[in-house]
């Protein structure tokens, strides 16, 4: 799951608050969807009118709108660029400043601090031309537990969390590290407070010590992105990964349908994903099926065409717009995601009654580099940390236009020097390379800024077979 809950601990996160919201979410959906359109209508409302009086932003969006809100579509749309542009009227604690946000995510050393000491902020990477802060409360994160816990309670036997018990609930997070994504500030969290039963890996780890260290530490979960699910499913298949998880959460990405089969095959285990997002990080959870379930009581969404009409279940849609009803600090309310979703017409076979999604707009796309030594193959976001983590560079996109060549389009801030932002660049991802004994392939400057995807979205990273097309 890509949210900072993706590795959970009873000891730390069962509060009263949040064990009342485990039980209004399991009961709420045991009623079925009315109930569940029920909840949704009134925390709408509620989050509508907080917006309103607590953000200058909205008071003024929202001014000509009706005193009582119950619908989605009797709100304007709003996206990334028109709310980081208003950021600091937009959030409802008007202590919350852009300036000091900026300063906090852009030093990685302050990785799992809090912001003003009781916020959260998480990054978006920029796939739709901007960078997006976002700043998450409290309520927000009980939420997402809430729903994590109403998830695995569909995935986990009374025989899967005893084992977890036993091996005394031992997980591993594999993650970018070095960058300001809500797991890595769970991560840098979560290993301050439980030491030992909590491994952090990199993704950039070589491959032949990232499986070193997982047969060391035995973990009964293991939290990594889903390209890199895949990679370790190739080790383990091998017989070099030698561990026995009790589940795997796979995180940031998606994988074709046929290839979580496999990965739950080759660690004999149960492997479940989600599609969330920075703006949400609760938005859905998948199913036996394959099928994404929409956290509905808690996010209202809407599949809609180019034009922000709605699109019957069974088409898929140009895009989707989500309203967070539970981060009352920065509301996120009829918001363009960008992503193409498909929305199945007819009950999901598992029997959960929230709606189940596909998505079209995420995928793991693996880069594989053939060497004499072998297939070295890496996932997107071990390549794309280092160019995130340089300063003026606002969109990227990474095309293996040849099999010992990478193309690095940039855009780059005005005011930034696009010569010196280009060399940093570079360092970063030739330094990733050197790590993976890839010194050999050559890192191109592109000549042409990075080419937008179906829904609005820039894909960072393109394999080989899709570059040549």
């Amino acid at each position: 799951m890509a949210t900072a809950g993706g590795v959970w601990n009873l000891e730390t996160i069962m509060t009263e608050h949040v064990v009342s919201l485990i039980w209004d979410a399991w009961r709420t959906r045991r009623k079925g969807m009315g109930a569940i359109a029920q909840r949704q209508r009134a925390r709408l409302a509620d989050m509508v009118a907080h917006a309103r009086a607590g953000s200058p932003y909205y008071g003024e969006l929202y001014r000509h709108l009706p005193d009582r809100i119950e619908s989605v579509e009797q709100l304007p749309v709003t996206d990334k660029k028109m709310l980081m542009e208003r950021f600091d009227e937009w959030c409802t604690d008007r202590a919350v400043a852009l300036e000091a946000a900026e300063a906090l995510v852009d030093d990685p050393s302050r990785i799992g601090e809090w912001f003003l000491e009781k916020y959260t902020l998480v990054t978006t990477s920029g796939t739709t031309g901007r960078r997006g802060i976002f700043v998450i409360d409290d309520r927000t994160m009980a939420v997402v537990t809430a729903m994590m816990f109403r998830w695995i309670g569909d995935w986990l036997s009374l025989g899967d969390f005893l084992k977890i018990i036993a091996r005394r609930g031992r997980s591993a997070m594999i993650m970018a590290t070095g960058g300001h994504f809500a797991s890595a500030v769970a991560a840098a969290r979560l290993k301050k407070r439980l030491g030992r039963r909590v491994e952090v890996l990199s993704a950039h780890t070589p491959m032949t010590e990232l499986v070193e260290r997982l047969n060391r530490f035995q973990p009964a979960m293991i939290a990594p992105y889903a390209s890199m699910a895949a990679l370790l499913a190739d080790e383990q298949e091998a017989g070099r990964l030698l561990i026995d998880p009790v589940l795997l959460v796979l995180s940031a990405e998606g994988l074709p349908q046929a290839e979580y089969g496999r990965i739950a095959r080759v660690f004999d285990t149960k492997v479940g994903n989600s599609y969330a997002a920075s703006e949400c990080m609760f938005f859905s959870c998948m199913c036996r099926e394959g099928w994404l379930h929409v956290n509905s009581d808690w996010v209202a969404f809407e599949p809609v065409d180019a034009d922000y009409r709605p699109v019957a279940p069974g088409e898929q849609s140009h895009t989707i717009l989500i309203s967070n009803l539970a981060n009352r600090v920065q509301p996120i309310l009829r918001y363009d995601l960008g992503d193409s979703v498909f929305q199945r017409p007819d009950p999901c076979p598992c029997g959960n009654p929230l709606p189940a999604i596909r998505v079209q707009g995420r995928s793991a796309d693996v880069v594989t580099f053939r060497t004499s030594g072998g297939d070295v193959r890496l996932p997107p976001l071990a390549l794309t940390q280092p160019i995130e983590a340089v300063r003026g560079v606002t969109l990227f996109q990474l095309a293996h236009s040849e099999q010992e060549r990478l193309e690095l389009r940039l855009q780059i801030t005005p005011t930034a020097n696009a010569d010196t932002v280009w060399r940093e660049a570079e360092a970063g991802l030739r330094n990733v390379l050197a790590e993976h004994g890839l010194d050999h392939i050559v890192v191109e400057r592109g000549g042409e800024p990075p080419e937008q995807g179906h829904g609005g979205k820039f894909r960072e990273v393109i394999p080989l077979s899709d570059a040549r097309t």
